[in-house]
């Protein structure tokens, strides 16, 4: 299934993408989809749903992030070995954890806004695993079966926020509408293998970023059991695995964004996002 969250922000309503190309409206059957909605079981009941029967949406809605009142939004840093080389890091021994603030979360064509003070706003397109219930303690064999499904992420960030000032990377990563999220939480029956999409992202139509996941060093089931040995995983959890290469800190010399710049970015079976730059 391909759940979405369609409406105003912060008026949302789920629905459905349905085999036929329409949008249908899921609130007749759900209220929203948190986590509560999420489990196996909740998932199982929306599959068994004739989508034919609901409402068709019409026109052309707002897309919202798919997933509502996310707890957490668990980000992996330096997850691709050639991102890692890019940034002139080393491949970390193990995976590196920072979080996002839930506050930066939008949805998938929602802009990009340039905060105030920045020089170095980049684009990072990430394959986002999300939450169907509680994780804890998880072996790595069993992490699988706590996921709900997979969506796009962008997790843009601000360089100099990020690695020039003092502290940790989250006042570069938390920004407003850093964290887009979607079109569409795509359910993992529906995803023959994770370790296995092409991903790829343009700037004002020029290809920055055309990577796979299966060049991630830490894999989906590896993050999910990692993640459980620190901190329960609930539903409606997102972690976002990390980046391929082609991020406008690794190029010679650095790019950035800048208002009027638009990004486009996509996985493979998951959809793609569009969003305009504008400045704060």
């Amino acid at each position: 299934m391909k759940l979405l969250r369609y409406g105003a922000p912060g008026a949302e309503k789920p629905g459905l993408m349905h085999s036929d190309g329409t949008l249908r409206d899921l609130s007749g059957v759900i209220d929203d989809l948190s986590g509560a909605n999420l489990s196996p079981e909740a998932l199982a009941k929306l599959a068994d749903t004739d989508a034919s029967t609901l409402p068709v949406v019409e026109g052309n809605p707002r897309l919202g992030p798919p997933i509502a009142n996310t707890g957490k939004f668990i980000c992996i840093g330096l997850n691709y070995a050639d991102h890692a080389a890019e940034s002139g890091m080393d491949v970390p021994p193990e995976p590196v954890i920072f979080m996002k603030a839930t506050s930066a979360i939008c949805g998938p064509n929602d802009p990009i806004i340039i905060p105030r003070g920045s020089e170095k706003t980049d684009w990072e397109v990430e394959l986002a695993v999300i939450i169907g219930k509680p994780a804890k303690y998880v072996s790595e064999e069993e992490a699988m079966d706590y996921v709900a499904g997979y969506t796009v992420t962008n997790d843009v960030s601000e360089r100099a926020f990020q690695a020039e000032r003092a502290g940790q990377w989250t006042k570069g990563k938390s920004c407003d509408n850093f964290g887009q999220i979607g079109p569409w939480l795509v359910t993992k029956d529906e995803v023959a293998d994770p370790q296995n999409l092409a991903m790829w992202l343009t700037v004002n139509g020029e290809t920055m970023q055309n990577g796979s996941s299966k060049t991630m060093v830490y894999g989906v089931a590896h993050l999910v059991h990692y993640l459980s040995q620190f901190m329960t995983l609930h539903p409606g959890d997102v972690i976002s695995t990390g980046t391929p290469p082609g991020v406008g800190l690794g190029m010679k010399p650095p790019r950035y964004l800048k208002a009027g710049d638009v990004v486009e970015l996509g996985i493979e079976g998951l959809g793609q996002q569009r969003q305009d730059v504008v400045a704060d």
